[in-house]
C-alpha cells in the first residue's frame, strides 16, 4: 500500500504527466489548419509536441546551467570573500551565456508551430 508521500508523488507525477502532454496543444490550438485533412492536423499536432519537447528540455538545461553558477560561485565567495567582485562577474556572465540556450529553444519552438520549414515536404 502506498504511504502518504507515495500517493503524493504519484499526484504530483500524475498532473505534470498531464500538463506537459496537453500544454502545447493547448497553447498553440489557433495553429491545427482548417482543412479536413488529416495529415494536415497530424503535422500541426506533431509540430506541437516538437515544440512542447524543445522548450521544455532547453528550459531543463537552462534552469541546471545556471543552478550549478549559482552553486559554484556561492561556494567560492565563502571561501574567498575577498574576490566577491570578480566572482559575481564571472556568474552573471554565465548565467547569461546559460539563459541564451532557453532562448535558443524558444525560439526553435516558435518556428515549429509558425513558420515550419518541413511543411512544404510532408504536405506539399
Amino acid at each position: 500500500m502506498l504511504t502518504i508521500h507515495g500517493k503524493k508523488l504519484l499526484f504530483l507525477f500524475v498532473t505534470i504527466s498531464v500538463l506537459i502532454a496537453t500544454s502545447s496543444a493547448g497553447f498553440a490550438t489557433e495553429v491545427i489548419p482548417s482543412g479536413d485533412s488529416s495529415s494536415n492536423v497530424l503535422f500541426a499536432l506533431g509540430a506541437m509536441v516538437a515544440s512542447g519537447i524543445a522548450i521544455g528540455c532547453g528550459a531543463i538545461g537552462a534552469g541546471a546551467g545556471i543552478g550549478i553558477a549559482a552553486g559554484g560561485a556561492c561556494q567560492a565567495v565563502g571561501r574567498n570573500p575577498g574576490a566577491q567582485g570578480k566572482i559575481m562577474m564571472t556568474m552573471l556572465i554565465g548565467m547569461a551565456m546559460a539563459e541564451s540556450i532557453a532562448i535558443y529553444a524558444l525560439v526553435v519552438s516558435l518556428v515549429l508551430l509558425f513558420a515550419n520549414p518541413f511543411k512544404v515536404y510532408f504536405l506539399g
